[in-house]
C-alpha cells in the first residue's frame, strides 16, 4: 500500500470509532472482570454440615432453642402397657338368662352416656320353649283350682267356727295363703324379665345391645367405667424390676402424665409380670378445688401405650424434649445446636428414655449448649 494512503486510513478508522455508541452493562449484568454474584441469604447447608438459617426463616419455621443443664435423672425402662378399668369404679353388665333384649325405662343407653348406679339399662325376656310354657300354664291353672276349693272350705269352717276346732280353721287359712303365694310365683315366672342394672356410676364404655336381640347367659351386654379412675397395666419381663420401681409416666396428647405404683402380681402371665399403676395425685399447689386426680381423660379402656417406668437409681444426663431428636443420613440420632445467631450444627448424641415427652442425653452434648427443641426436623431438611 502506498505510504500516502496510511494517514487517510487512520483518519477513517478514528471517525468510525467516534460514531459507534458506547454500550454499558444494564442492571443485573456484569463485565467479565466483575466479582461473582452473591449466593443469597436464604437457608442453606454449609460445607461442614451445619445449616445457615436467617432470623426470618427461624421465625417462619417456629424454631425454638433451650439451654441444657447436667442433672441427675432417674434411670428409665420402657414397658408395653394398656389401659384397664379400676375394679372398684367400673363394671360389666351381663345377662343371667338367655333371652331377648328389651329397652329399659329410658331406652337403650348409648356409648358415652352417663348412668348412675342402680339404673335399669335393659330387660331380658327369658327364652322358654312352647312345652315349658304350656307346663307352667297348666301348673298355674291347677293351683288356681286348688286355691278356689281351699277358699270355699275355709269359708265353711268360718261358718261353723263354734263347733269346729280352731286348729282346723288355722290350717285351712295357711293352705289358702300357701296356694296364693305359689300362684304369684308361677305367674311371675311366666311374665318375669331380668333387669340389667348398672353396677356403678360412670359412662357407657361399650354397648352390644339392640332391641330384640337374642343373648345367651353370661353374655356381655354393657360395660360401665369411670373415666376419672382408670389404671395402667404394664408387663415386665424381668420380675426383679418390681422391686426397683420409683414411679412411672405415660405420654398423653404430647404431655407426660405421672403415675404412682400400685403393686405387682405374684404370678406370671404369658411369661411376663403385670405391674399396676394409677394416675398420681396432683401437687397441692397446682391442684384445683374439686378436681379429680390427674388424668387419663385422653385414653380409652384397652388402649395400648408405652409406660416409662422410673428406677430408684440415677444417671447423669441432659434432659431435652423428645421433639429435639432427628436422624442424619447415616441414621444416627442427632440434635441441632445453635452455634451462632443464624447457624446450627448437628451433634450425634446417645440417648436414654425418661418419660413420654422428654429423653436424657448421656453423650454428645455439653452443659450450656442451646438445643433446637422445636423445628428440629425442619432444620434437618435444609439442603
Amino acid at each position: 500500500m502506498p505510504h500516502h494512503r496510511l494517514p487517510l486510513l487512520a483518519l477513517t478508522l478514528a471517525l468510525c470509532a467516534a460514531l459507534v455508541p458506547t454500550s454499558w452493562a444494564g442492571p443485573g449484568h456484569d463485565h467479565g472482570d466483575a466479582p461473582p454474584a452473591a449466593t443469597g441469604d436464604g437457608p442453606r447447608r454449609l460445607a461442614d454440615g451445619s445449616v445457615f438459617l436467617p432470623k426470618p426463616s427461624q421465625r417462619q419455621m417456629g424454631v425454638r432453642t433451650l439451654p441444657v443443664e447436667l442433672a441427675p435423672l432417674a434411670r428409665t425402662t420402657t414397658l408395653p402397657g394398656r389401659v384397664v378399668m379400676d375394679p372398684a369404679a367400673g363394671g360389666k353388665v351381663q345377662a343371667l338368662l338367655a333371652g331377648r333384649l328389651q329397652p329399659g325405662p329410658k331406652g337403650l343407653p348409648q356409648l358415652g352416656q352417663t348412668v348412675q348406679r342402680g339404673d335399669v339399662l335393659a330387660y331380658v325376656e327369658p327364652a322358654t320353649s312352647t312345652l315349658e310354657r304350656a307346663g307352667q300354664q297348666a301348673q298355674l291353672a291347677e293351683l288356681r283350682a286348688s286355691q278356689a276349693l281351699a277358699s270355699k272350705r275355709l269359708a265353711r269352717l268360718h261358718e261353723l267356727a263354734d263347733t269346729v276346732p280352731r286348729k282346723d280353721i288355722e290350717a285351712a287359712e295357711s293352705e289358702v295363703a300357701s296356694l296364693q303365694a305359689r300362684i304369684i310365683a308361677v305367674g311371675g315366672g311366666l311374665q318375669a324379665r331380668d333387669a340389667l342394672v348398672a353396677p356403678v356410676s360412670g359412662v357407657i364404655a361399650s354397648a352390644n345391645a339392640v332391641a330384640g336381640q337374642v343373648v345367651d347367659a353370661r353374655e356381655l351386654v354393657f360395660e360401665v367405667v369411670n373415666p376419672q379412675r382408670l389404671q395402667i397395666e404394664a408387663l415386665a419381663y424381668d420380675p426383679a424390676l418390681a422391686a426397683d420401681v420409683a414411679g412411672a409416666a405415660i405420654a398423653v396428647g404430647g404431655h407426660s402424665v405421672p403415675l404412682r405404683f400400685v403393686g405387682a402380681a405374684r404370678s406370671l402371665r404369658e411369661q411376663a409380670l403385670p405391674l399396676l399403676f394409677a394416675p398420681a395425685a396432683p401437687e397441692p399447689a397446682t391442684a384445683k378445688a374439686g378436681a379429680a386426680p390427674a388424668g387419663l381423660a385422653g385414653v380409652a379402656v384397652g388402649q395400648t401405650l408405652e409406660v416409662h417406668v422410673q428406677h430408684r437409681t440415677r444417671l447423669q444426663g441432659l434432659r431435652v424434649p423428645s421433639t429435639a431428636l432427628a436422624k442424619n443420613p447415616a441414621n444416627e440420632t442427632i440434635v441441632w445446636v445453635k452455634t451462632a445467631a443464624e447457624q446450627f450444627a448437628p451433634r450425634v448424641v446417645t440417648t436414654a428414655p425418661l418419660d413420654g415427652s422428654a429423653i436424657a442425653i448421656t453423650a454428645g452434648l455439653a452443659a450450656g449448649d442451646r438445643v433446637a427443641v422445636q423445628g428440629a426436623n425442619l432444620i434437618n431438611q435444609v439442603r
